[in-house]
């Protein structure tokens, strides 16, 4: 037994009593204040992102191998939820966390995920979720409008028409992708005489009746990885999700999307492959960029492909003119995936996917005896999950209290952060962004400022040189030393993270301007509306001080590489007329 922790007789009356509502709210108002003064002096406490507890000392506060016996009391068990739990969960509402896609959330998020708990309403069928049922078909309306913008009256025909699903509100991106890529498996491979369906047969007779030796999904080196766990749950196989390479603004290569497409449809001299769904992504998750949503649709459509937009993490953006014409083609993909716990800036988590088509999700509708009945009105019926909370809440709820209006001010202030960002990194010299986005999300490596204007300089040397052994010769060295440099930024990061008071995420992309070679970036997400130009410069100057003392080490290394090519090639400052911003 934990000393401290008091012990309650445990009897049914005492349970019964857990369950009843107080006759008064004061029970709630004692018990909320104190949780509430626990969540606060969270958010005030003047420490590190994290706690200074190692992970094995954490590992070793919860090692209790036996369940529980004997009740406790409610308020031991919420004191101890906050030595353990509270006093050592990661600060991702601080200003100094850019690290990613999971930010500060407003304060009402906390009522309203109060009222979700205390309704307990089950989503799956309408005799455990009434009101909310409507809610939900209200919400997904919505958002349906945003994305496709069909006609007033379409929408006033389906929006609470129980026979139809204009889409699911699901736990997450992930399901949603999931479900856009079932329902798309299913119309690749519909149901024909001699076939029931691939739901009923299976991948593999799909694939023999249709006279197919594969089927494949298309989506960019930046796809979610998610896409390639849906095709697995899918009996699709990983294998067979085919990446596409990007171009310089990680969106996906459109030329070289069209020839793939040749080498797998038989139709176009192809291998034997059935191509089952094109993935456009709105907002890539490792650089915020956007494909070519208008050029993709065109492809797909013109090959008779599913054409699936992942836009988890751009798709609130929609709610802004400004940020409209990014998405040019979105409105006509046939299915799109959005999260709430990113952009809509709701608690974890939940996701929604919307079709085009009010019938595709009857390419996955299913009954039981008894709960979502074939004639029932159950939203369950056209859903992959079955039972789901009232999550919806969180953003219909926020809809109406932030507006279009409110969440346009919210992007404004996370592009600026961006811009930002980008600016204080460039004013320190010892930086260099690698991407472009779109979307909030930067992503940049330390590199001392002699090191990055001789790295411009080799780049640019051999232009007028017709030395190939000296270009060759060059071109190891600057594999090299980007070689050098991801080492130095992984141990930067570890560093970073040891100092823990900002916090910024790592990737690897080969879409730089050194591509193919890989290279190692940090990658920062500007979305907390509470971070500004003082908490970036902070940020920023702690990077470099913790770099600079770090690249001493680093630097023998690199002056011998220098020395392997003569160490005589020209800087940026020595090239005529030429500044390091320029050659980038």
């Amino acid at each position: 037994m934990q000393r401290g922790i008091k012990r309650v007789k445990s009897s049914f009356e005492y349970l019964r009593k857990l369950f009843i509502m107080p006759d008064s709210p004061d029970k709630f108002i004692e018990f909320g204040r104190e949780l509430l003064e626990m969540i606060h002096d969270f958010f005030q406490e003047k420490t590190g992102i994290h706690s200074s507890i190692t992970l094995p000392e954490l590992s070793n506060i919860f090692n209790q191998t036996s369940l529980p016996d004997s009740p406790q009391l409610i308020k031991d068990v919420l004191s101890e939820i906050k030595t353990k739990i509270i006093d050592h969960s990661v600060k991702v509402g601080s200003p100094y966390y850019i690290g990613h896609m999971t930010s500060a959330i407003p304060y009402f998020m906390i009522l309203l995920e109060m009222i979700i708990a205390a309704l307990n309403q089950n989503q799956v069928k309408i005799e455990t979720a009434k009101a909310s049922s409507f809610v939900e078909r209200e919400l997904l309306a919505w958002m349906h409008r945003l994305v496709f913008n069909r006609r007033d009256a379409f929408y006033e025909r389906h929006i609470q028409n129980p026979r139809i699903a204009l889409g699911n509100i699901t736990s997450d991106g992930s399901v949603g992708n999931l479900t856009a890529l079932f329902v798309a498996r299913e119309k690749a491979f519909p149901p024909d005489e001699g076939f029931m369906g691939v739901r009923a047969s299976g991948m593999h007779e799909a694939l023999r009746h249709h006279g197919y030796t594969r089927g494949v999904v298309l989506v960019s080196t930046r796809g979610h990885y998610s896409i390639r766990k849906a095709a697995n749950i899918l009996g699709i196989g990983e294998e067979n999700v085919v990446t596409i390479a990007v171009d310089s603004g990680n969106r996906m290569d459109t030329k070289k999307l069209k020839k793939k497409i040749k080498t797998l449809d038989p139709r176009l001299g192809g291998e034997n492959a059935k191509i089952i769904a094109i993935v456009g992504i709105a907002g890539t998750t490792e650089t915020g960029n956007i494909d070519r949503l208008d050029v993709l649709e065109e492809i797909a459509h013109e090959a008779g492909i599913h054409f699936h937009v992942d836009a988890c993490w751009g798709g609130p953006a929609l709610l802004v003119d400004e940020y409209r014409g990014f998405f040019k083609g979105i409105e006509k993909a046939d299915s799109v995936t959005i999260d709430a716990h990113k952009l809509f800036y709701c608690p974890m988590s939940m996701g929604m996917v919307l079709f085009r088509s009010e019938k595709d999700l009857n390419t996955i509708r299913h009954s039981s005896q008894y709960i979502i009945r074939r004639n029932s009105v159950d939203t369950g019926r056209f859903t992959l999950e079955g039972s789901r909370p009232f999550a919806c809440l969180k953003p219909w709820a926020s809809l109406k209290i932030i507006g279009r209006e409110g969440y346009g001010l919210l992007f404004k202030q996370a592009r600026r952060n961006t811009d930002l960002l980008k600016k204080v990194l460039e004013g320190f010299g010892n930086f260099e962004c690698l991407n472009n986005p779109e979307l909030f999300i930067l992503t940049y490596r330390f590199i001392p400022e002699d090191v990055k204007e001789r790295l411009y300089g080799w780049k640019r040397e051999p232009a007028g040189s017709g030395d190939k052994k000296r270009r060759k010769a060059v071109e190891k060295t600057i594999v090299k030393v980007n070689r050098l440099i991801n080492a130095f930024t992984v141990k930067l990061h570890k560093a970073l993270r040891r100092d823990d008071s900002t916090f910024v995420s790592r990737t690897t992309l080969e879409s730089t301007r050194y591509r193919p070679q890989q290279i190692v970036v940090l990658r920062a997400v500007l979305i907390n509306p509470l971070t500004t130009k003082k908490f970036l410069e902070q940020i920023v100057a702690t990077q470099n001080r913790i770099a600079l003392q770090l690249w001493q080490d680093f630097r023998p290394a690199y002056e011998r590489m220098v020395e392997e090519v003569g160490g005589v090639i020209p800087s940026t400052r020595e090239l005529p007329g030429a500044k390091a911003a320029h050659l980038l």
